[in-house]
């Protein structure tokens, strides 16, 4: 009746019983880790080059411990180590050493003890290596284990400090994991050591709901309306799981996660799930970063595209003008399906295109364990540059075609690859941490939202990698689909633009570029510079025919995903609206029904009827 039941393995009891705590751990790691100084400046460490060497000093615990050899492996970091109880001798050899060679300078305290007696077994010749190691380079100072210590280096010149609490492998990897900027710092002091008083941290600001009443005694009905809407797109299987963040007046006015990432409601969403944005990467990546290089000078809308893509020169693309790629207007064709001409009529790839093991010849990485041949990217380029144009001149064509070369001049123009350019400029500084391409080789899997149990090309379930097949093969980073992000981050981009380019203080865009983008910027379409808009005739169209949504002002921009998001701003009402989901999972574009509900217009039109 009851089903049968093996017994209990007494040798494998307390490995069974102990099997969460490593995770457990990693998360209060996390949450725990302190930044009690910080420069405004600070960036996440790059790989040491020859021009710009990156030294760890490993003060204490034993040599080559987890943190060194992460630095030493993913960012080729010289490591020193120098005993906690180190005489002079030894002390001044290192100090001269980072005074000759000027090189970004990590100093990490480990093993040190428990008791304040004997200055927690520190000499006072490493006590005075590690302050002045502060002063020669002004850079970081990680403190593993007892708080307490810190108050030896309270007066030192580091421009960060950080408090890391214990000294295991765990929280040496989440130190790690700061400094490369996968996480960001959320911890407090729980004690007061010195000048650092109890409370003491220095955390991104994040958006909070806003408890001002903005929409007045409409509110709680708002979110019941939302509720209701989301939680009917679950049963109806339009989506398995969601999450709505709406902004109003520079305050983050709803933020709710609703279901789960997998119909079989194993892992619930939460407002940090991580989702891939499909073409919201056009405005969040791309048309972002042409609106950089607009401003800088560097990219000329009026210019021919074969201006940054010489290897068009000669072909009918060669004078198509940077503009009508952004308006979507150039005369390319919508969609090349990169993947048919890789694979056979089973769906399976072909081997001579296609490796599951990374090579010097195969480098570009599709999936985790699917690598393409680094010619054939050369080869797309070709089939966009031979694909056939539009035989009417101005002919509005969304197409995705447009973005990819996009991204390209993002790179002509820069120097960078369109996800460096686009993390140096916005990401990292604004503190999007999760924001970004190839989010798989940054976090763990169940931060992330799988989406499509793809049967043809990569055959497998899509899990941290793009869903787009041709983003896929440009080795998951492309102008027109590739990025992930969470709606905390994804809301920080967007209140910037509608707060005229400015984000805690710091101005990443002219207000002048931004309204010239998101305006309308074609007399054939609906679209402005890179951004989708309202409809023009919104005000005419019947309630469920109106794009995005009935009330949507013809300030608004914003674009949809082919995945299920969306992100619309409407300066008029000075909101912003965020839809994520993941509506592909499991069978891919077949499912029409978040479209087909309207669900994320019919959320947009419950929002501005609770505004109203």
């Amino acid at each position: 009746m009851y089903g049968k039941t093996s017994p209990i393995d007494p040798d494998l009891l307390t490995e069974d019983l102990n099997a969460e705590v490593p995770a457990l751990r990693k998360a209060v790691a996390e949450q725990a880790l302190t930044v009690l100084l910080q420069d405004d400046g600070w960036k996440p460490l790059k790989p040491a080059t020859k021009t710009a060497p990156l030294y760890y000093i490993q003060v204490g615990g034993k040599p080559g411990n987890a943190i060194s050899t992460l630095l030493k492996n993913n960012l080729k970091a010289t490591i020193f180590y120098l005993p906690l109880n180190a005489g002079e001798h030894t002390a001044d050899s290192v100090s001269r050493l980072m005074e000759k060679n000027k090189a970004q300078v990590i100093v990490g305290l480990h093993g040190v003890g428990r008791n304040p007696a004997g200055n927690f077994g520190l000499s006072k010749a490493t006590a005075d290596f590690i302050d002045a190691a502060g002063h020669l380079t002004g850079r970081t100072l990680l403190v593993f284990g007892n708080p307490y210590v810190i108050k030896n280096f309270e007066g030192s010149s580091y421009n960060n400090l950080v408090a890391c609490y214990e000294d295991d492998a765990i929280f040496q990897e989440v130190g790690y994991n700061w400094l490369v900027g996968k996480i960001d710092a959320s911890g407090t002091l729980p004690v007061t050591v010195g000048r650092f008083v109890y409370g003491s941290g220095i955390t991104k600001k994040k958006l909070t709901p806003s408890n001002n009443g903005t929409i007045g005694a409409n509110k709680s009905a708002t979110f019941l309306a939302i509720d209701s809407i989301a939680m009917e797109a679950i049963s109806k299987k339009a989506i398995p799981g969601c999450v709505v963040a709406v902004l109003h007046k520079g305050k983050l006015l709803f933020e709710k996660a609703y279901g789960y990432t997998t119909y079989d409601s194993s892992r619930a969403v939460s407002i940090n799930t991580i989702y891939d944005l499909a073409s919201v990467t056009k405005i969040s990546a791309t048309t972002v970063s042409v609106m950089k290089l607009y401003e800088q000078g560097k990219i000329d809308l009026k210019a021919p595209i074969s201006t940054y893509l010489p290897w068009l020169t000669g072909t009918d693309k060669a004078n198509l003008l940077v503009e009508n790629l952004l308006l979507h207007q150039a005369g390319l064709n919508a969609y090349i399906p990169f993947f048919k001409e890789v694979t056979d009529s089973s769906g399976k790839v072909k081997p001579a295109i296609f490796q599951h093991k990374k090579s010097a010849a195969f480098d570009i990485t599709v999936t985790d364990d699917l690598y393409m041949r680094n010619d054939w990217v050369d080869t797309m380029y070709s089939r966009i540059a031979t694909s056939k144009l539009s035989e009417k001149e101005m002919k509005y064509v969304y197409s995705d075609n447009d973005f990819i070369l996009l991204g390209k001049i993002v790179e002509a123009a820069s120097g960078l690859p369109l996800d460096e350019f686009a993390r140096e400029n916005f990401y990292a500084p604004m503190g999007m941490y999760t924001t970004g391409f190839k989010p798989n080789n940054t976090f763990e899997l169940t931060k992330i939202a799988p989406t499509e149990k793809e049967k043809n090309f990569r055959q497998q379930q899509l899990w941290g990698t793009t869903h787009d097949p041709g983003a896929a093969m440009f080795g998951n980073v492309a102008g027109h689909a590739g990025l992930f992000s969470n709606a905390p981050d994804l809301m920080k981009l967007y209140k910037m633009l509608l707060e005229g380019g400015k984000y805690e203080g710091k101005q990443y865009l002219k207000k002048t570029t931004i309204d010239f983008f998101t305006a309308y910027n074609t007399p054939i379409s609906r679209r402005g510079l890179g951004f989708d808009k309202t409809e023009k005739d919104n005000a005419l169209r019947p309630i469920e025919k109106a794009y995005p949504s009935a009330s949507a002002s013809a300030q608004t921009y914003g674009h949809t995903g082919y995945t299920g998001t969306c992100v619309w701003v409407d300066p008029a009402r000075q909101l912003v609206y965020i839809f994520l989901s993941n509506r592909v999972y499991p069978d891919g574009g077949d499912n029409l029904k978040l479209s087909t509900l309207n669900i994320r217009s019919r959320i947009q039109e419950a929002i501005y009827a609770a505004l109203k």
